[in-house]
């Protein structure tokens, strides 16, 4: 279990900076960014973008969570239109087409007002050709992982890496053919839900999220 964020952070830069230094892992620390996904994931990533000596940038994505609970993703959006559903969990949800689309449109709209909270007057840093390292403060489904991903393929970045302290381990293993690396510090036997991993898991506010990427290079 991590004590927080900060203790997460600080034990995945370690692994990922031991990771990139393997001359068979994916090329290029020069030129790559690091990228969290708000709210949670952008603390961890800082840290991680700290290490390596990269610029610190967001990538915005949404779940779709059930109507009978929330925290269950029926899949997720990103940035530039990109939607990515859990056919599974969607069958089992029960929900129709019409409110499926209606759930989606709901979270399209609150990609754009975070984005717009996140970025009033500047847009993303370029990925075209440059590594991308997604990071997040943990992964239970995999559905924002696989929306991430999707936005930098259509962006056209290059080698695509996804970073995080926790994670099903089952998960993992699915989301290696979404990008060219997974690396992550801790695989629980059991695990319900990525808060049941920190002793303190408060959350991240959109000022401190700013605030962050206010101190990162660019």
């Amino acid at each position: 279990m991590f004590r927080d964020r900060i203790d997460a952070g600080h034990l995945l830069a370690e692994k990922v900076a031991i990771r990139l230094a393997d001359p068979l892992a994916p090329s290029g620390v020069d030129g790559s960014l690091v990228l969290g996904l708000p709210r949670g994931g952008v603390p961890v990533a800082a840290l991680v973008a700290e290490a390596l000596g990269v610029p610190l940038d967001v990538l915005v994505v949404c779940k779709i969570g059930a109507p009978w609970q929330p925290e269950l993703a029926m899949g997720a959006v990103g940035e530039h239109g990109a939607v990515v559903l859990n056919d599974d969990v969607v069958s089992a949800s029960g929900v129709g087409p019409e409110e499926l689309d209606a759930l989606i449109r709901k979270a399209s709209q609150q990609v754009e007002d975070v984005v717009a909270q996140l970025r009033p007057s500047t847009g993303p840093l370029d990925v075209k050709g440059r590594m991308a390292i997604v990071v997040d403060d943990g992964v239970a489904t995999g559905a924002t992982a696989r929306a991430a991903a999707s936005v930098l393929r259509r962006s056209g970045s290059g080698p695509i890496i996804l970073a995080v302290p926790v994670a099903a381990l089952s998960t993992v293993e699915n989301l290696r053919s979404c990008f060219d690396e997974v690396i992550c510090v801790m695989t629980p036997w059991r695990f319900g839900s990525v808060g049941q991993h920190y002793q303190q898991f408060e959350q991240v506010s959109i000022s401190h999220v700013r605030r962050l990427l206010g101190r990162s290079p660019t």
